[in-house]
Parts: C-alpha cells; structure tokens; sequence
C-alpha cells in the first residue's frame, strides 16, 4: 500500500509544458519487477527499445538510445561529446533553451556565436544562409519545438544550409519527438536529442539521444577526453551495443520499462494518426481559446501543436488565473518564461493529454474563471 502522503496527492490534469499526462498501462510497466541491468532479458529489452527510437526519429542511425537523466542531460550529452576547447559553433537563437545552448557551448570553451531571432517569431533563413557563407563552423544548433514560445523551427530548410557549410548540425527535439514529425535522416541532422516527460507520455528520466556516423567520427577524433564521465558515449555505447555489453552505469531499468510502453503506444496508434491528432487539438484549443478573447501569441503556420502559447483577455491576471485553474479545477497550465513572464500562458498538448475531453474541461474551466 501507497503512503498517506502519496495517496493524499492530487489528481491534476497535467496541461503545462511538461509533464504530460501518462497513460495507465505505462504507470503499469513501471510496477513490472526489476531485472539487473546486465541481464541479457534487460539487454534484449534495450535493443527493442532503440529499434522504437529509430521510428519514431525517423533515423536509421544505430546510436540512439536513451540516456540516465532528463532532457537536459541529452543537450549535456550532444554538447560534451562533440565540443572541444575553441570548436565555433553557431546557435539560432529565439527562446529560453537555445540560450541554455549558448551557455552549455560556453562553459566548454567553444567559441560561441549566435543569430537572434524575436521570441515569438521562428528562425529566419536568409541571415542563416548569410552567416554560414562568410564562416565554417563545427556546429550549428537550433530547438526543433521551442517550449518557451510555442514556435516551431524550420528544420528541415536549415538543414540544407547548414550541409552546405560542412558543419555538424545539432538539433533539440525535447517537445517535438511523438507530437509532430521528427525526419532526423532526411533532414539531415547529425545529432538530436529529446525527453521522455513531453510528447511521448512517459514520466522524466530519460533522454533519447541520436548520433549520426558524421557526428561519431567527430568524437572518435578528439583530442581531449569527453569532460564529462558520466554522459561519455565513447564509454557508454559499448552498454548499449554489441553481443557483449560494457559496464558503465545502472540504468534505471523501470524507466526503460515505462519508455518501451509508451513507444509502443505511439507506434501502435501509428505515427500519422498521432501527428494528427495533436493537430486537431491544436486546432480545437485555439478556437476555443479565441472564442473567449484570449489571442495566440505566435502566428498562424509557426505554431506548435503541442505547445500553446496566448495572451489573456483584457483584466485577467494570468498568475491568479493558473492559481485558480489548479486549486479549484486540479488543471495545471504553464506560465511565461524570460521576457514573456508574467505576460503570457503556456498550454500543452502533448502526448495522452491532446484528447478531446481535456481540450473541453480547460475550456470549460476558463470560462467559469471570473477573475
């Protein structure tokens, strides 16, 4: 039996920018019993779970797989090992996580430039395209699905530029991956990662991570030891491949447990039919929201589906407004970040929360609000 504290938690339906909803049969495969994590039942489970990932990422690239921690950990992994002291790498730049980049890249010596683009607007080709024909780079980055603003970036098209400069192209796909489409090969993409607590349903603690041969041969030829032990893959590829597997750390094996679940719910529902279904959320939150005078702050055809970012209403207080959807409705909503605290409301939809009853009991929620 669960603890009184536990049991005395509430019941909130997660409509933030993360966590997302779970599905129940993957709070079920984390009850499942543990095995160790070297034993070879485990160890088959891994190779299943990263022939999932290469699905759902639309690679065929054989690094990809989860890594020990959050999502953060997954920018830490792609910046620690491709990065060496005085690498140029480029960041575009138009939103909390890819300064977060910035500051990553920094902090391991690269010589850090970026493009800044206005919060709420998406990246914009022409000054990319300028910028990579004056200068080579090592890396250039850029989040597919910035959360903080809800605008989607055109990854695809900088992909091409970015080819075309010789550089490693680096993508965030934390709020991306299992709500829209994520084409890693044919966009071009040497190194991606995600998170597990956004689209794809499954609690915080993992982060799916996707390095291309490009990008291998990159850390295969360093010079320096990757600087940080724990997120090495030079170390920890030799756990996640082969007949005979490397000791490094101990995986959370119930975390992986709930990871195949909700992989396997997305891949059973079919990737087109979830991609379409996130999108007719959108599409339905937004009217509704509009029709109770609330204006979407990104424009129309750079939004995200999964992360709705709008303005309220002349004379509602956003913050007593999310106090009020969570302490009478059990609905948590997200606030602004950096620039746009205080000045704007973040609803997700993403993965088991984009269904149509809880679209309706926000919105039904939002026009008892009387402020």
């Amino acid at each position: 039996m669960t603890s009184k504290t536990l049991q005395s938690l509430s019941k909130v339906l997660l409509m933030g920018p993360g966590p997302s909803t779970v599905h129940p049969n993957v709070y079920e495969a984390m009850g499942v019993q543990l095995l160790g994590h070297m034993d070879k039942e485990f160890v088959g489970l891994m190779d299943v779970i990263k022939a999932q990932l290469r699905q759902v990422c639309g690679t065929a690239n054989e690094v990809t797989m989860p890594m020990s921690g959050t999502g953060s950990s997954g920018m830490e992994t792609c910046y620690v090992n491709l990065v060496e002291h005085g690498d140029k790498v480029l960041v575009l730049h138009n939103g909390v996580f890819s300064g977060r980049m910035i500051d990553v890249a920094g902090r391991l010596g690269a010589e850090v430039e970026s493009i800044d683009f206005e919060w709420g607007t998406p990246v914009e080709l022409e000054p990319v395209k300028k910028k990579l024909a004056e200068k080579k780079y090592d890396i250039v980055a850029v989040i597919h699905a910035e959360t903080s603003t809800g605008v989607c970036n055109p990854v695809e098209e900088i992909g091409k530029l970015v080819k075309e400069n010789g550089a490693l192209y680096l993508v965030d796909g934390v709020t991306s991956l299992g709500g829209m489409e994520v084409a890693l090969d044919r966009w071009g993409v040497d190194a991606f990662y995600s998170g597990t607590q956004k689209c794809l349903s499954c609690p915080p603690g993992l982060a799916p991570i996707s390095f291309s041969e490009r990008a291998l041969a990159k850390l295969k030829a360093r010079k320096t030891k990757v600087p940080n032990w724990y997120l090495d893959l030079s170390m920890i590829i030799n756990y996640w491949e082969g007949h005979t597997r490397a000791y490094h750390h101990t995986a959370p094996i119930s975390m992986n447990y709930a990871l195949h679940q909700a992989l396997q719910n997305i891949l059973d529902e079919g990737l087109p039919n979830v991609f379409a279904r996130h999108k007719a959320m959108h599409e339905k939150l937004v009217a509704g929201l509009e029709g109770l005078g609330y204006k979407m702050y990104v424009a129309e055809g750079f939004r995200l589906p999964m992360l709705n970012v709008a303005t309220c209403p002349e004379g509602v207080d956003e913050a007593k407004l999310r106090a009020y959807l969570r302490q009478e409705h059990k609905i948590e909503i997200g606030n602004g970040l950096g620039p746009l605290a205080g000045k704007v409301i973040r609803i997700g939809l993403m993965g088991e929360t984009a269904r149509p009853e809880n679209v309706d009991r926000l919105l039904d929620a939002l026009k008892a609000f009387k402020g």
